[in-house]
């Protein structure tokens, strides 16, 4: 679950793409679960630096 949540804040931090838009790509799921993962994944960043550390690496690595 986690992984996913990750993979929905990435696609919001690194595309145009709209709420609806990232929800339907991760296999239907809607806007509202879109948000809570977004949030999740910022809360977990505020509390662990290691966290927070590896999701900077996945973008950089994603941006090449």
């Amino acid at each position: 679950m986690l992984a996913r949540q990750v993979a929905m804040y990435i696609a919001r931090e690194l595309t145009q793409a709209s709420l609806t838009e990232i929800g339907e790509a991760f296999g239907g799921k809607n806007h509202s679960t879109v948000i809570h993962a977004i949030e999740k994944v910022r809360e977990q960043m505020e509390k662990n630096g290691t966290f927070i550390t590896q999701v900077q690496n996945l973008v950089a690595r994603i941006k090449g």
